[in-house]
């Protein structure tokens, strides 16, 4: 039987209601226009509405503008280094499983140098909420191209124009083995990122959302052909996925009525270059994940940490003869 701590039945008894600020640390130093902020706010909201303890919730990054996010949730948080936020989620998720964990990446950060974890980390599955911070440019260092960015993207490292298409990721995250949740959001549209946020969370597995952002710093104009047409966004709905509201339906009319369970459909979907598809691509709860089929139901304590670590230290300790002997 598990036994509650008293700290968690203390809270219990408490049920103490947390607001927005209870979430807050700190002032975003993110630009004026930056849609990490419209990121923040919704996974703030997430936290608040889903009641999600501040002592039970760790948000993991790597290294670039998004990868600042934990610095401002008033919850546990680790700011790792470039391209390794997954691999720290998965230690963590892994060790503890009784907390919720979340990965804020960057295009860069995820794309690029931490490629290989994030492919590998889509095949384990494990029960971890992922959001890939999308603005096509290096921002934190100053207008570099990154694997995402446009052909034609003119950068510091690309002054004629980037000569390669555009890694895309959600074609990329549909093509691994054991993907179980897919979607993406942009960062114009409050109403529908939340409603991703909160699928992605809902989600037993690891979901991967991609968010398309703004940079007002290094790319101002570069999204202004489907911010400012609505017809160059495609909503996804679905009776199994999310379902658009009658007021957002009457700006954004381009809309498709797409199962998030057909997965050939969600990569043609995914595939498309003339619209931004927004919602849910792909959900399969049923792919089991990684922690489950590895772990063991008892909690990593300090005692236990200590005898493991000492069990394996054991095997290379050299004793004296007469332990030994004995």
């Amino acid at each position: 039987m598990n036994m509650m701590s008293a700290t968690e039945c203390l809270l219990q008894m408490c049920d103490e209601h947390l607001e927005l600020e209870d979430y807050a640390s700190g002032v975003p130093r993110w630009c004026t226009g930056c849609g990490d902020n419209a990121i923040l706010a919704a996974v703030q909201r997430l936290c608040r509405d889903e009641g999600l303890r501040p002592e039970k919730t760790v948000f993991v990054s790597g290294i670039g503008c998004s990868s600042r996010f934990p610095h401002y949730m008033k919850t546990y948080g680790f700011h790792g280094i470039h391209g390794r936020a997954l691999p720290i989620a998965e230690g963590i998720r892994m060790a503890r499983p009784d907390l919720k964990v979340f990965v804020n990446t960057g295009d860069g950060d995820c794309c690029s140098i931490g490629a290989a974890h994030w492919i590998h980390a889509i095949r384990y599955n494990m029960n971890i909420t992922v959001f890939l911070h999308d603005n096509q440019i290096y921002g934190l260092t100053k207008k570099q191209a990154s694997p995402t960015s446009p052909i034609g993207t003119r950068s510091n490292t690309t002054p004629r124009g980037s000569y390669l298409e555009a890694l895309n990721p959600l074609s990329v995250t549909l093509g691994v083995q054991n993907v179980s949740f897919v979607a993406q959001a942009v960062d114009w549209i409050p109403e529908v990122l939340f409603d991703i946020v909160k699928a992605a969370y809902q989600h037993k597995g690891l979901s991967f959302v991609r968010i398309v952002q703004r940079c007002p710093e290094w790319l101002p104009t570069s999204l202004d052909p489907w911010l400012h047409d609505p017809n160059k966004v495609l909503l996804l709905n679905h009776e199994n996925g999310l379902q658009s509201s009658a007021g957002l339906s009457r700006v954004y009319k381009n809309q498709l009525q797409h199962d998030p369970a057909n997965i050939d459909r969600a990569r043609e979907i995914a595939s498309s270059t003339d619209v931004v598809p927004v919602g849910i691509l792909y959900r399969n709860p049923e792919v089991p994940c990684y922690e489950d089929l590895r772990r063991s139901d008892t909690l990593h304590t300090p005692e236990l940490t200590r005898d493991g670590l000492n069990a394996e230290l054991d095997k290379y300790t050299v004793w004296p003869r007469e332990a030994r002997a004995a």
